[in-house]
């Protein structure tokens, strides 16, 4: 019982902080609406909804627009998105819903795309041979 309401208590976003900040170049910062995200070079990479069209603890990671369409059929109990966030490269996730595996790989498909799209991200990674 104690655990259970542990984990009803603790920050949503605690999972995805601790699995993001293991990924190189990623940092925890605060939006100007107060809620938390996680950037690399700068740039979004992942964070929690706070657009009134998104269910409360929700995430929105950046994907692409097939691997998208994908997640919502796989697995529709997960995966979302709203008219509001249709047009951007991006896949809302109900984290109560989500394993740790499947945030793992979330989140590193998210920050191989914002490498691409941060300050120095391409650059980086050119140098690196990739």
């Amino acid at each position: 019982m104690a655990k259970a309401r542990a984990r009803r208590n603790r920050d949503p976003f605690e999972a995805v902080k601790t699995t993001g900040l293991a990924l190189p170049g990623v940092e925890a910062a605060i939006r100007y609406d107060g809620s938390p995200v996680l950037r690399v070079g700068g740039a979004f990479m992942a964070g929690l909804s706070s657009h009134p069209s998104a269910e409360p603890g929700t995430l929105v990671v950046r994907t692409t627009l097939e691997d998208r369409a994908w997640l919502l059929e796989d697995a529709p109990a997960v995966y979302y998105v709203t008219d509001y966030h249709r047009k951007h490269p991006v896949v809302l996730v109900r984290l109560s819903a989500i394993d740790g595996d499947a945030l793992r790989d979330l989140l590193r498909v998210s920050w191989r795309l914002t490498l691409g799209k941060s300050r120095g991200g391409a650059r980086q990674t050119a140098r690196r041979g990739h």
